[in-house]
């Protein structure tokens, strides 16, 4: 089946395309608000998550945010302890376990994110998330390995004097997307201005594309 929907462009071999092998799916999806506002998917993870609350915090935030799914590479984290995660994030929405990053399968045409303090990273207030988004974090004590690096599209990082926790920094950067791809009002020019409502959505006409095709059936034509 793989195979097939490959040779038909519908998913890209080796690091995006169906989520298959030894991965754990929880396909319970349920509609949140935020996704009404963005155009777009994003999903989140975390590669050698060793923590549960870290991994509670992470998910339910990414749950409150809006994300499509959610992720973990080279963890053997159980969910089920992650007490911080009040909303249960892993069973309201898809969840995947890869064993390693020569396993890990994303969507076609989504890109991949890193999230290291790397010297040649873009500052994330610099960043365009691409509407198309995997969000990759390292580990509580480490960084994102080598071969992980190689696979992103991009790297960003978040301008701070020092790590923080892998949990806020993840809300940090889903926090950033919602703020600059979502429809909010422009900020004041000063704090004592109010903001201006967003201005209402305006449909264009109906536009037919068949209006000068002749659709009339002839008698000849097979019914």
């Amino acid at each position: 089946m793989q195979v097939a929907l490959v040779k038909a462009g519908l998913v890209c071999p080796v690091r995006r395309g169906i989520v298959t092998g030894n991965s754990t799916v929880s396909t319970n999806n349920s509609n949140r608000q935020v996704s009404t506002i963005m155009r777009g998917y994003f999903g989140i993870g975390v590669q050698r998550f060793s923590k549960p609350m870290n991994a509670g915090n992470l998910f339910r935030s990414a749950h409150a945010f809006g994300a499509s799914f959610a992720f973990t590479i080279d963890s053997k984290l159980p969910l089920t302890t992650a007490g911080s995660d009040t909303s249960d994030a892993w069973k309201q929405m898809p969840y995947y376990r890869f064993d390693d990053v020569a396993s890990m399968m994303l969507p076609a045409n989504c890109s991949i994110v890193g999230i290291e303090l790397l010297d040649e990273a873009i500052e994330l207030p610099s960043f365009h998330h691409p509407r198309q988004a995997a969000y990759i974090l390292g580990p509580e004590r480490g960084s994102l390995s080598e071969d992980l690096v190689e696979k992103c599209d991009h790297i960003v990082k978040i301008p701070t004097k020092f790590c923080i926790n892998v949990a806020t920094a993840g809300a940090i950067v889903m926090y950033d997307r919602v703020a600059s791809l979502g429809r909010f009002a422009d900020r004041p020019v000063t704090a004592r201005n109010i903001p201006v409502d967003v201005t209402e959505h305006v449909r264009g006409a109906v536009r037919l594309r068949t209006a000068n095709l002749d659709l009339t059936m002839n008698k000849t034509d097979d019914i």
